[in-house]
């Protein structure tokens, strides 16, 4: 008997290590991506057909307008400068499409994993640029605007020099199962509670 609840507790010793460490090493790919992407999150009035429709075009207007903007950025920093720049401006427009009043914000907020067919963002805390509509009661719709990869090929996020070439092929799942990896990091933080940034 003790022999045998040696290896066990060995086993749970050594099954404890590996997933403190997995957890901590995914907790550190988000915050590294975290650290170099700027997001846009468009919250609807409600979830109507009209105020969804509403809302893209609000998304629309905002890439348009913001997008050309921030290709000029050299970093994370710079982005944000140019978006807070232009935050009255693009309530503003916002506003106008979409006839309800709109509050701009610029600051971080929790994202969940989300697979945006090209690439992938794990769970967690990112700058984020978000317009609310309205009550703001609707479906969101979010992406990230810098580096631009809302409409980017994989080509294009193999091209950013805003991500490294390892930050590229874990949202790319270039040769492993990145969707696997971000549910992980999105079970650590649901065991540990978010981490605080």
């Amino acid at each position: 008997m003790g022999k045998h609840a040696d290896r066990l507790k060995a086993a749970l010793l050594v099954s404890l290590c590996a997933v403190l460490l997995t957890g901590m090493w995914a907790r550190g790919c988000q915050r590294r991506l975290a650290g170099q992407v700027l997001r846009l999150r468009v919250v609807a009035a409600g979830d109507s057909p009209e105020e969804q429709a509403v809302k893209l075009q609000v998304r629309d207007a905002v890439l348009s307008e913001l997008g050309p903007r921030l290709a000029e950025a050299d970093d994370l920093a710079q982005a944000r400068r140019i978006a807070a720049d232009m935050l009255p401006r693009l309530a503003a427009m916002a506003a106008e499409i979409s006839g309800e009043d709109v509050s701009a914000d610029l600051g971080r907020e929790r994202y969940p994993t989300r697979d945006y067919g090209t690439f992938a963002l794990p769970a967690g805390s990112y700058d984020s640029l978000r317009l609310t509509l309205g009550e703001g009661a609707g479906h969101n719709w979010w992406c990230v605007i810098y580096p631009a990869l809302c409409t980017a090929g994989r080509e294009e996020i193999r091209q950013t020099s805003a991500l490294t070439e390892d930050d590229v092929r874990l949202i790319t799942g270039d040769g492993e199962g990145y969707v696997l990896k971000f549910r992980l990091i999105e079970w650590w933080e649901n065991l540990t509670g978010p981490a605080e940034e």
